[in-house]
């Protein structure tokens, strides 16, 4: 067998697939390579249409169209290039993005590839969702946080000046695929950010799986020791996690608010920020903040915010709001957050680590002003 056979066969053997709704993860060194196996297979098409930023682009963007032409050797194919950054999550980069197609000829026999983090994922999510009435995506993610979140369950959406991800669809990707290997050329804060979202699986599912990424995040919370081995079979845990989580209740109407433990108060402070800090990074706070609150309110066994707060420092990210943010802002943008209903803001509390409260509520709970206020300040 050749080197680069034998080289296969092991990303074979070690490639991980969770099933979910009417596609597949799969999650394996070496992934990009072997890409154009599965979205040929998933989502044959006449045109593909790589979305990507200049950050990623010129890292991964060839070997994609390598496999890729590989296999569909008569498909045009097309690259389209975003700006880095949240900020530029928004309905009128969406715009420009579906006009490029236009103007391209892309027709219903498109399929987009999503090549990058979450703002890549969510934006080329939505354009596929809403492109001629929806054509397919395949979501190739290369940040942690991209890989265990963001690109598993079907949101996708962009921004507005009224809060995050307001305007989007459910559009269920063709399929992910997950190479952890180009986690090697991510930025230690991207990484570390990402292990917010593998924590808070850990809280709302498995404390078993917890206590694993906490043994882990020291290495992660370090900017010169590599990619730990073990990442990647963790990742395939995250992603086991919410693809249950999902199956259960595709449209969040009921168990799968667990998932926005951390986001209610985290994607207030994200946007009060002015989009400074990363995701994982509000994210991060707003797990200890509204774990705080579920022990002042007597949902949380006491000393589950103190386990939050420790996994987080552990992993380098932050717990406090930062300097100069006004916690009363902060307040007034949960109210416009998709969580709201009847104009209460629902939070997802945890009851312990690995068990959410609330089941009997609908996983949403209300929280009073004051206590959101003494908590934040």
């Amino acid at each position: 067998m050749s080197e680069r056979g034998a080289g296969a066969a092991r990303e074979r053997a070690a490639a991980r697939v969770v099933a979910l709704p009417g596609y597949e993860v799969t999650v394996a060194p070496g992934a990009l390579d072997e890409a154009g196996e599965i979205i040929t297979r998933v989502a044959p098409a006449h045109h593909y249409a790589v979305v990507s930023d200049p950050n990623v682009a010129p890292l991964y963007v060839e070997r994609v169209r390598a496999s890729l032409a590989e296999r569909a050797p008569e498909a045009a194919m097309s690259l389209l290039l975003v700006p880095p950054g949240e900020e530029h999550k928004t309905r009128e980069l969406w715009a420009h993005l579906t006009d490029e197609l236009l103007a391209s000829g892309a027709g219903r026999d498109t399929t987009i590839v999503a090549l990058g983090g979450g703002v890549v994922g969510d934006l080329a999510g939505f354009v596929a969702a809403t492109y001629m009435r929806g054509i397919p995506v395949v979501q190739l993610p290369t940040t942690l946080l991209a890989m265990v979140d963001a690109s598993v369950g079907g949101k996708t959406g962009v921004d507005t000046p009224a809060g995050k991800n307001l305007v989007g669809a459910f559009h269920p990707p063709a399929a992910v695929i997950i190479d952890p290997d180009t986690l090697a050329s991510l930025p230690a804060p991207e990484l570390r950010a990402g292990a917010a979202e593998m924590i808070k699986h850990g809280v709302v599912a498995d404390a078993r799986y917890f206590d694993e990424v906490v043994a882990l995040a020291p290495r992660l919370a370090a900017d010169d020791t590599g990619i730990p081995a073990e990442l990647a079979a963790l990742i395939a845990r995250s992603v086991e996690i919410k693809a249950a989580v999902v199956a259960a209740d595709e449209r969040e109407h009921g168990r799968r608010k667990i998932l926005n433990f951390g986001h209610t108060l985290g994607h207030a402070i994200e946007a009060v920020s002015g989009w400074r800090l990363l995701h994982g990074e509000a994210v991060a706070i707003g797990m200890a903040l509204e774990s705080e609150i579920a022990e002042r309110m007597g949902v949380a066994v006491r000393g589950t915010a103190g386990r939050v707060r420790s996994a987080l420092a552990a992993a380098g990210l932050p717990v406090v709001v930062p300097l100069g943010i006004d916690p009363l802002e902060v307040l007034v943008a949960t109210r416009s957050d998709k969580k709201a209903r009847a104009g209460r803001v629902e939070y997802a509390l945890p009851a312990s680590i690995g068990t959410m409260a609330g089941a009997e509520r609908g996983w949403g709970l209300a929280v009073a002003d004051d206590l959101v206020l003494d908590v934040l300040d």
